[in-house]
């Protein structure tokens, strides 16, 4: 569909779902120019941020890319950002615990991190500090917004009062 120009110009948003895989040349142009236009964009985990890893200009829109999640499954905060806590998307929520995989990010400056998670340093990992990792974030795209959520790799995550209030929400400041 994202080839598509007369189906891509009607949309108010995308909800993306795509992990992995490849976009073709014609597809990658058709989803550019709708988000640049003032589509809306969104996702969470590797449905958005894991997507066409080898896509040059798709990393470049997104600001981030998914890099990996150390230890699998594993109990850990997302904190929103102080400085962000008046956000709509995140406005009233302060940290909370999820039992999943917790993304390890690589971002560029020009995102907004409303959230983050710290994937701590130990003798059984070859980092020596911990890292602080975007987990929630929006971004402008000329005309379209962007908002993407790492939280979410298993369906349970989303019964997370927080998880779920973040992405509906996400999806409603990121639609035209």
């Amino acid at each position: 569909m994202y080839a598509d120009a007369t189906v891509m110009e009607g949309l108010d948003l995308i909800v993306q779902s795509w992990t992995m895989g490849e976009i073709l040349v014609e597809e990658l142009r058709g989803l550019i120019t709708a988000v640049q236009s003032g589509t809306g964009f969104a996702g969470w985990h590797g449905g958005i941020i894991d997507s066409f890893r080898l896509a040059t200009d798709y990393l470049e829109m997104m600001g981030a890319q998914f890099a990996a999640h150390p230890r699998g499954l594993v109990d850990h905060t997302v904190s929103v950002v102080p400085e962000r806590a008046d956000h709509p998307i995140v406005e009233g929520i302060d940290s909370f615990q999820l039992h999943s995989e917790q993304y390890w990010v690589l971002n560029d400056p020009l995102i907004e991190v409303l959230a983050t998670t710290t994937i701590e340093a130990s003798d059984d990992v070859p980092w020596h500090e911990p890292v602080v990792s975007p987990a929630v974030w929006t971004r402008r795209w000329g005309q379209g917004k962007i908002f993407v959520a790492t939280p979410g790799h298993q369906a349970r995550d989303l019964e997370v009062p927080e998880v779920r209030t973040i992405i509906e929400r996400g999806l409603l400041w990121a639609a035209r």
